[in-house]
């Protein structure tokens, strides 16, 4: 009997490999190379200090990590950001206030066309999904976009170092007064 199912049977071992093999690339693509730059440094492994402030103003702290590589051809960098660390969580410790459980992936994608970057963040941990637009402004990068409960949010990258960077998640209502809500600060692994 050679039929779809011993194709199928055999599939799920092969599709791994492959899929792995299909999706991760060594580095950027050398026809973009250039444009590719504005988010190159993120690659790598980080630890992070996360602090969430709430609308009260109180605040809170915890510890997280980022994973980032390129995908694609190079055409994109993927990362996945946890709260808490990945031992943390295997310990079961609680949710950060204000954040929440995040165990979610970034798709940055360099479009020429729009000469910025396509940001997509999915966290299936604390159902978020948002969509960004990402540019350089000076020294820093900014992502901007909808916020999903409505309003503006603004994500900014900033004292970008090769060891490490400081990062910021805003909100406005009106897209004139931004209330910060994360405040991390991130050191390469």
């Amino acid at each position: 009997m050679t039929s779809a199912h011993t194709t199928n049977a055999q599939a799920p071992s092969s599709l791994a490999t492959s899929f792995a093999r299909v999706l991760h690339a060594d580095g950027p693509d050398p026809e973009r190379k250039a444009k590719l730059e504005l988010y190159s440094w993120l690659v790598g492994q980080w630890e992070m200090d996360v602090t969430t402030i709430l609308e009260d103003g109180s605040t809170h702290a915890g510890h997280g990590e980022i994973h980032a590589g390129w995908i694609l051809q190079g055409r994109a960098i993927q990362d996945v950001w946890m709260i808490p660390r990945l031992m943390q969580r295997r310990l079961g410790i609680e949710q950060l206030p204000g954040a929440g459980n995040w165990y979610g992936t970034t798709l940055r994608i360099y479009d020429p066309n729009l000469d910025a970057w396509r940001i997509l963040w999915n966290d299936p941990a604390t159902d978020v999904f948002t969509q960004q637009t990402g540019r350089a402004r000076d020294r820093d990068i900014v992502q901007e976009g909808p916020d999903p409960r409505g309003g503006s949010m603004r994500w900014t990258f900033s004292e970008i170092e090769p060891t490490s960077f400081h990062w910021t998640a805003e909100r406005s209502l009106d897209n004139e007064n931004w209330r910060k809500e994360v405040d991390i600060r991130a050191r390469r692994m």
